[in-house]
């Protein structure tokens, strides 16, 4: 799987694991796209990774724990590798977000989360953007139906973490994210 990624950066002593956390059509990608500009990591991308399981996705229950469960291995494994990860997931569920926990304190890793929100009107659009094929970059198939059932589920991040609107300029954001990698 980690072939998939694409060339990785040299380990470093240090690895950080920053976790891209929010609702579909707020720019996690984006974000983690432009984050991974910066600072030298690999993005482990949720959606990504269920395309390469699953060719035509179901999204079932069961498909899911094994596209989350793939996605915790790969972390892990890179962190043990020294490699800094960026894992852009929904992740909108703190029971789901307690594995990133234990792999962050198992591998002794900064865990850095992020919570990329936007307004309404502007996921709506963004979501519509989707299903005309916008953007190429954009392996998620969430529309505005599932973003409305997983906006009643979300549940706010209880620990330390940044929030984001990525309807504005998200640099300084990225600055803080990279400067608090390096420290």
């Amino acid at each position: 799987m980690t072939r998939a990624l694409g060339p990785l950066p040299e380990p470093v002593a240090e690895p950080v694991l920053v976790v891209v956390s929010g609702l579909p059509g707020t720019g996690k990608s984006y974000f983690s796209r432009k984050l991974g500009e910066r600072l030298p990591c690999a993005i482990v991308e949720s959606d990504a990774v269920r395309r390469r399981l699953f060719g035509s996705p179901t999204y079932s229950a069961s498909e899911s724990q094994r596209v989350f469960a793939a996605c915790h291995s790969l972390v892990d494994s890179l962190l043990r590798r020294g490699t800094c990860v960026v894992f852009d997931a929904t992740n909108i569920v703190e029971q789901h977000r307690q594995p990133l926990y234990a792999i962050a304190e198992r591998r002794s890793v900064k865990l850095i989360m992020v919570e990329v929100e936007a307004p309404r009107e502007v996921v709506r659009e963004r979501l519509e953007g989707r299903l005309q094929g916008q953007s190429d970059l954009d392996n998620s198939e969430a529309d505005w139906s599932v973003y409305q059932a997983m906006r009643v589920r979300r549940q706010r991040i209880r620990g330390s973490h940044h929030t984001v609107d990525t309807s504005g300029d998200i640099a300084p954001m990225i600055e803080k994210v990279v400067r608090e990698a390096r420290r």
